[in-house]
Formats: C-alpha cells, structure tokens, sequence
C-alpha cells in the first residue's frame, strides 16, 4: 500500500493551550493520505470562498509538502480510494523543495474545447517565505477568492499575494487565439546569420597559427647550486607498512613522500626547466572580421494559425464545486501539525472564527516576536525605547510643569529664560475674586450618540 504513513490527533509539542490538539502528519518519508466529506457540498455561485488553515512543522521541514486540496464534487468520489490522481479543484499551502520556499494555489480548469482539465499556477510572491519554514512555529494560511475572479493569499493575516484568475496564473485560463504553425519548418535556403565573416579579407601569408602561445624564457639559466642528481621528495625512511597490509589485497605498499634534506640549502632539486613566458610570435587562430551579412532574413518564426482550443471563459471563478477536502502528502520531516480548518463563503464568519481561534494564541506572542526580533536586528532596541520612553517622559514633564503652576510658581529654567510671568496669566490661576470678563460665555455640554445560506467547515 503505497499511503502507510500515520496520522495521529495528539497536542503539540510547545502547547500553550492544554487540550488543544491537532492533526498530526506522524512519519518521516512516507506517503500519507487522509480526507473527509463536507456537508452541503460548496459550490461556487456568488460568493467568496475562504480557505484556511494552521501548519505548524515542529521539526522543521526538510523537503515535502504541507498543501490541502478541495477535491471534486461527483457521484463517483470515493475517500477510501483517495490518491494523487483523484480530481481536485483547488490545491493550497505551503511547500519546500531544495531551498524553494514556496504556498501554492493551483486550480484545474475545465477546456470545453479539448474537454481536458488543464492546472493553472498562481505566480509565486517576491516575499522571500523561508522564515515561515524554519522558525518552528505555528502559521496560518488563508485563500480567499472572489467572485470578480480575484484572489488574496495571506499569511499570519498578512498578504503576501494577490492577483487575477484571468491575468496572473501560469498557463493563463484563456489560451491563445492564435498558436505556431506545428507543421510549418524553416526553409533549407533560409539565412538567420546577423554577420558573417568578411570575404574580402584574406588571411596574411606570415601568420603563424602553430606559434605556441608560451615558451621556454631563452635569457633564463640553472642557478649554480641546483641540484640534478637529487629529487625534490623521498620515501619516508622510517614509515613500514601497516601490520594489516596485504600485498594481495591492497597492491604494493609505498612510503609517503616527504621533502629531500638534501635540497635544503640548495635553491632547487631534480630536473631544471626554464620558466616559462609569453611568446612575442603568437598570434593565435586568424579569423576575419565580420560585416553585416547582406542576405540577412531575420530570425524565422513559423507562421500563426487559428489555435484549436482557443474558448473564452469570463468566469474562472465558477470552478467545479468541492465535495470533499484531504491531505494527500510526502514529506522528508514527520511530526507536521494542522490545526483549524475552515472552508465558508463568509468573509466575516471567517474573521470571527479567526479571532476565537488563531487570535486567541497572538496576544502574548506579538511580544515574544518583538523580543525575537531584536535577535537578527539590535537596532530595533532603540525604536522600541524611543517609541516606548518618549510618551512617558512628555508625560512626566507635562505633570511637573502643571504641578508648578496649581502653586502659582514657575520653573525657574523658564523664568530665567523668558521673565516674569504674565500677570493676566496669573489671575486667571489664582482663586482670588476677578471682576467679570465682557467674553465670558456659557458653553453647552457635549453630547454623542452610543448608542443564500452561508456554508461554513470547520473540520478540525
């Protein structure tokens, strides 16, 4: 049976939350393969679809795939058959390969022309996505797709892509109106050659193409000292043969090598060779230089023709509807948890059960985060002191500067710098009876005012 890897429900292994428990993709390289129904089959008419989901790979990720799959609606699905090649409408989520990061949207899309389903790729983010692999926590993936054949991706609630069905996927939905001839060839006589060598230039009778490019230095001489009859490098007088080493298995034993004591004053040993220098006659292969080819033609290109399984599809959205949803993966790394699947066609429903899931967890982690990322980036320490401090030391200012004013006194930095205070100022502080001001006037009090069936999954 090729699916023999186990599935477990168990909790985490950094569970913050006891109780709370996942589904857990348990053994290193095997295939794994499990799905459920859903109840009412979703189909895609006027609204959103939002798909989305929790993966936390606690041991990080090799190599393999942590993707789900909305798998077809029809009379013949059969889960307990569930394979690679049981029909899909949508895949999504995360996948390493190599070091390729990538989340993945694909849909299979219906040609009535061929009457094939063909798969259409969502272009990859320019984001680079590996810290989501390689971090050891949790992360949520969601899709959202819309009925104006638009699509958002995001992670952790923050997106990471956009774009449309019928404008960003790889082929594109609608092919083209017209494709290359297959059965038209270039001709025999065709001329492509941009430039071609001169014919007019001829090759100088003195070129020498066998002069070597190096030789011998002719002024070079053997220092007086070398050595000839000596070798550079000896066998080591004292090294024997392993007591192990048999000539029959392991050939003839030789000593290592080591440096002649012979030649150690002397500026060299062995068989004096002149250095070698650049040959003042080289002058290589002789080529003519090129010119404009005057027969030119262009690049040839074979002829369009009308493409056969041109269509037009306005609505990519309508995709086949999804009966069922399944895990169907491989992966290098066990022990990958999913948590929290939802599949809707409420945004806001979407959003709330977001909040009493995936929210619940993030309150005391942003901290954590903003700690962590100092880690990579000390810098951050003096964005938080100053975003942090600066209110507190406005404030605390703002209290001593009122204080001194309640006791009809000024700080003195500011009364050495701008004098004595202004004496309305100082009436209109003190307690003392003042006579009526002609612009006093009432002022009124403030007054403000407080005062098609939606289809949800949630599977696990």
């Amino acid at each position: 049976h090729k699916y023999d890897g186990e599935w477990v429900v168990e909790e985490p292994s950094n569970q913050e939350f006891p109780g709370n428990k996942g589904l857990i993709l348990k053994s290193p390289g095997r295939h794994h393969a499990i799905a459920t129904y859903i109840h009412p089959v979703f189909h895609f008419n006027s609204k959103p679809l939002c798909l989305q989901y929790e993966v936390f790979f606690q041991k990080g990720i090799d190599c393999g795939g942590a993707y789900i799959k909305l798998l077809s609606h029809s009379d013949d699905l059969r889960l307990s058959q569930f394979n690679d090649v049981t029909p899909y409408t949508i895949m999504f989520g995360p996948d390493k390969c190599g070091n390729t990061y990538k989340v993945h949207f694909i849909f299979r899309h219906w040609n009535p022309v061929t009457g094939l389903y063909e798969e259409k790729h969502a272009q990859q983010p320019e984001a680079d996505l590996s810290e989501y692999f390689i971090d050891h926590k949790p992360h949520l993936y969601t899709l959202n797709l819309y009925p104006d054949n638009t699509f958002e991706i995001l992670i952790d609630q923050v997106l990471v892509n956009q774009g449309s069905l019928l404008m960003d996927m790889d082929p594109p939905v609608v092919p083209p109106c017209e494709i290359e001839d297959p059965e038209d060839t270039k001709p025999t006589n065709w001329d492509d050659r941009n430039h071609i060598p001169d014919p007019a230039v001829m090759k100088p009778q003195d070129w020498d193409e066998e002069a070597p490019q190096f030789i011998a230095d002719p002024k070079a001489q053997r220092p007086l000292a070398w050595i000839e009859e000596e070798e550079p490098f000896i066998p080591h007088p004292e090294a024997h043969p392993p007591i192990d080493w048999s000539v029959d298995m392991d050939g003839e034993w030789e000593a290592p090598l080591i440096a002649n004591p012979a030649c150690s004053e002397a500026p060299g040993c062995g068989p004096w060779k002149p250095p070698m220098v650049s040959n003042p006659a080289y002058k290589g292969k002789w080529k003519a230089p090129m010119i404009d080819n005057p027969n030119y033609q262009g690049k040839w290109k074979p002829q369009m023709v009308p493409n056969p399984a041109y269509f037009e599809d306005p609505q990519p959205f309508k995709m086949s509807p999804v009966g069922a949803v399944g895990f169907e993966l491989w992966s290098l790394t066990g022990n990958v948890l999913f948590d929290n699947i939802l599949l809707c066609d409420d945004l806001e429903l979407a959003k709330r059960w977001t909040e009493d899931t995936w929210g619940q967890r993030q309150t005391p982690g942003i901290v954590k985060r903003l700690l962590s990322a100092t880690i990579k980036h000390p810098w951050l320490w003096s964005v938080y002191v100053f975003t942090v401090g600066l209110p507190i030391i406005l404030f605390v200012s703002f209290m001593c500067l009122l204080g001194s004013e309640k006791d009809n006194t000024w700080p003195i930095s500011v009364y050495q710098r701008f004098g004595p205070p202004d004496q309305d100022y100082y009436y209109k502080k003190s307690d003392e009876p003042q006579p009526d001001s002609p612009q006093d006037t009432e002022s009124n009090s403030c007054l403000s005012d407080c005062g098609e069936n939606t289809g949800i999954q949630s599977l696990i």
